[in-house]
C-alpha cells in the first residue's frame, strides 16, 4: 500500500488507542481462569486478533461487546493437535507456545513470513528443559510444541526478548510444581516483564520475587476472574507527541492512565529533556515545542518501542541524538535500527548506525523522499 503525505499541520483532539501489550497479556490470563472474565477498552488489531483467535482454538470462549470483550475461560486443556496462526504477532506466538506446552497433544505455532524469522531458540530450549519436546526451523517459527510440562527450575537469557519470561510466568501457575526463572543475563524491556506481573496479579496471581530481573518464582495458583481495563498506549502516545513537536498547531493527546505502569511513559521526561514544554491536565497532554530541540542520550534499553519516536525528532533538533542499549529493536517483526537508519538518511538526517542504535544529526536541509516500511 502507498500512502503519500504532504507538508501539514496536527490541530485538534486525538484519543490515543489501548495498549496492545496490555490487551494481549489480558486476554491470555482471561483464557487461563475457570471462570468467566471482562476486559474493557481492548485494542482490535491484527496482532491482538490473533491472540484471541489462538485463545479461542485452545478452549476459550470470547464475545464481543463494544470494545469490551466476555472471556469464559479454559477450565481443562484437550489433547486434539492443533495448528495455530499467530499472523504477524510475536508476542503471541511466545505466550502460545509456552501455553501448548501445559497440554496434551501436540500443537504446531506458525505465522507470516515476517514472524517466521523471529528468534523462539530461548524459549523453546526452556520448554524443553521443563520436560516439553519442540521441533523448530533452526530456532524460528513453524514451531512444534508437545506437552505437558510438569513445572521446575530453568535457566534463560534475558537479553533478546522479556516476551520469553513473560510466556514462562503466564503458563506457571497452570503447571504442576510451578516455575523458578532464573535469567542469566541483563534483561531488556524491564517494563514489559513488570507489565506481565501486574496483569497477573490482576487475575489473583502472586509473583514472588527473588532477585528483581534475576530470580522469580511462580508457584501452582488459580486464576481468577475479574473485570480488567486496558490503558492508553505510551508507545501510541509517543508518535502522537513526537509528531505533534515536529507540525503540531494546536494539537492535544486525549488519554485514560489506568493502573497499569507502562515504561514507555519515560517519553514524557526525554520530551522535556529535549526542551518541550509539556502540559498534563485532567487526561490530556499538549505540547509546546522550541524552534529548535536540544538534543541528548537517551538509553532505550527499557523501551525500545521509543526507537522510531524519538528517532524521527532531529529532523528539528540543534544538536545530535543519540539512542543507544536498544539492540534488541533489531529483532523485532523487522531490523529496526538498519530500516531508520536507511529511511532517515533520504530525508536529509545524519546517520550513523551503530550495532545497539543510532546517532542522529540534524539536517542541512529536509528533503522530501519516497520510504519503504515493513510492519
Amino acid at each position: 500500500m502507498n500512502c503519500k503525505v504532504e507538508k501539514s499541520k496536527l490541530s485538534g483532539v486525538l484519543v490515543c488507542p489501548p495498549n496492545k501489550s496490555y490487551t494481549h497479556r489480558a486476554i491470555f490470563l482471561a483464557s487461563l481462569v475457570n471462570g468467566k472474565s471482562i476486559i474493557k477498552n481492548v485494542l482490535r488489531s491484527r496482532d491482538t486478533n490473533a491472540t484471541i483467535e489462538i485463545c479461542k482454538s485452545l478452549g476459550a470462549e470470547i464475545q464481543e461487546a463494544g470494545s469490551n470483550l466476555k472471556v469464559k475461560g479454559i477450565d481443562k486443556f484437550d489433547s486434539e493437535d492443533l495448528t495455530l496462526d499467530a499472523s504477524n504477532s510475536g508476542t503471541t506466538i511466545r505466550i502460545a507456545a509456552a501455553i501448548s506446552a501445559v497440554r496434551d497433544g501436540k500443537t504446531i505455532l506458525t505465522g507470516d513470513e515476517s514472524l517466521r524469522k523471529r528468534p523462539m531458540k530461548q524459549l523453546t530450549d526452556a520448554l524443553e528443559s521443563l520436560g516439553a519436546k519442540c521441533e523448530s526451523n533452526d530456532g524460528r517459527p513453524p514451531l512444534t510444541v508437545i506437552g505437558k510440562i510438569k513445572g521446575g527450575e530453568i535457566t534463560i537469557p534475558g537479553n533478546i526478548s522479556s516476551q520469553f519470561i513473560s510466556a514462562l510466568f503466564i503458563v506457571a501457575p497452570r503447571t504442576e510444581i510451578g516455575i523458578t526463572v532464573n535469567i542469566s543475563s541483563d534483561l531488556v524491556s524491564k517494563p514489559y516483564l513488570d507489565a506481565t506481573i501486574s496483569t497477573m496479579k490482576k487475575f489473583g496471581v502472586e509473583v514472588e520475587v527473588i532477585e528483581p530481573y534475576k530470580k522469580y518464582r511462580i508457584e501452582p495458583q488459580e486464576y481468577k476472574h475479574g473485570t480488567v481495563t486496558i490503558p492508553s498506549d505510551f508507545s501510541s502516545v509517543a508518535l502522537l507527541l513526537s509528531a505533534a513537536v515536529l507540525v503540531g498547531d494546536g494539537f492535544t493527546v486525549k488519554i485514560s492512565i489506568g493502573d497499569l505502569a507502562q515504561g514507555d511513559e519515560a517519553i514524557i521526561d526525554m520530551l522535556e529533556k529535549l526542551g518541550v514544554n509539556i502540559s498534563m491536565h485532567n487526561n490530556t497532554i499538549k505540547v509546546k515545542a522550541p524552534e529548535r530541540l536540544l538534543g541528548g542520550r537517551f538509553d532505550l534499553s527499557n523501551t525500545p518501542d521509543l526507537l522510531p519516536p524519538l528517532s524521527i525528532l532531529a529532523l528539528k533538533s540543534g544538536f545530535p541524538i543519540e539512542l543507544y542499549n536498544v539492540k534488541h529493536a533489531r529483532y523485532k517483526e523487522t531490523d529496526r535500527i538498519a530500516i531508520l537508519a536507511r529511511e532517515l538518511q533520504k530525508i536529509g538526517i545524519k546517520v550513523t548506525e551503530k550495532e545497539d542504535g543510532l546517532i542522529l544529526g540534524p539536517p542541512d536541509k529536509v528533503s522530501g523522499a519516497k520510504a519503504k516500511f515493513r510492519g
